[in-house]
């Protein structure tokens, strides 16, 4: 553990930061802080991002103590370098041109796909999933309610972030070697391996949020958090017995949206 002397040395005499200290550890201030550093790419520790993409496939567990660590040294639980989430835009950005080739379709439209890809699957959803999990763990998974005992939005976002990765691996990387020649077969074999790389990527997901908010010292029955697991192998099980093809119906969600709501092609337009 590493020392809070650095933290704790600000403190008052009756335990409280001083007026100047606690207008530094506002919400506003860090979300300030972190904006103003999106910008600066000198600033941004791409090596340690990576070391947390690497470390997110294979130990997401080390991937949290580091959270720890920055709570004793920085006094917040969220990230303050946006290098994660610029190595993530480009993970997929290089994804979603996959994506648009394997699916054969055009260079303005695969563009408009990356737009909807970034700011909608994964931003978007993101902070509505963040807003979600933040609400919940402060309204009912916190051990003792009280302002010093709180998740932060900030790291509620992380969370996602963190999960997302994985996923966004699995599903917009790995699949694309085998979408066409496998998966999308029409076989048993094909949607039998398509859906199981589903079933890892959404159990990665859930996992890694398990991991995330457990490992906050305050919050008590995390455990809820590894309940979808349930719903998720109920629903790979019934998509094996009924035949469903998740991976053909994101491709044709994809499509959908590329000539529907950006383009208005007809309905031949990307075939």
């Amino acid at each position: 553990m590493l020392p809070t002397t650095s933290i704790n040395s600000k403190n008052q005499g009756n335990g409280s930061l001083n007026p100047r200290d606690a207008a530094r550890h506002t919400a506003g201030a860090k979300r300030y802080k972190y904006m103003r550093r999106l910008f600066r790419f000198r600033q941004m520790d791409f090596e340690f991002a990576m070391w947390q993409m690497l470390y997110l496939l294979t130990s997401p567990q080390k991937v949290y103590r580091n959270f720890h660590y920055r709570k004793q040294t920085k006094d917040q639980w969220a990230r303050d370098d946006p290098g994660f989430l610029v190595l993530l835009s480009i993970w997929l950005c290089v994804s979603t041109i996959g994506f648009g080739f394997v699916l054969n379709i055009g260079f303005f439209q695969t563009i408009e796909l990356l737009l909807w890809v970034v700011f909608i699957d994964c931003v978007g959803v993101g902070l509505l999933i963040a807003t979600l999990m933040w609400f919940i763990s402060n309204k009912y998974l916190v051990a003792r309610q009280s302002k010093d005992y709180d998740v932060e939005w900030g790291y509620a976002f992380d969370v996602h972030l963190n999960a997302f990765y994985p996923l966004l691996v699995i599903l917009h990387f790995i699949q694309l070697f085998f979408i066409n020649h496998v998966i999308l077969t029409n076989s048993f074999i094909g949607y039998c391996f398509g859906n199981t790389l589903w079933l890892i990527a959404i159990g990665y997901y859930i996992y890694i949020t398990f991991l995330g908010y457990s490992a906050l010292p305050f919050l008590k029955n995390t455990v809820v958090l590894l309940y979808p697991f349930a719903v998720l192998i109920l629903l790979y099980v019934l998509s094996l017995a009924l035949g469903w093809n998740f991976t053909e119906g994101l491709c044709n969600f994809y499509k959908y949206r590329v000539r529907t709501y950006i383009f208005n092609l007809p309905d031949d337009g990307l075939n």
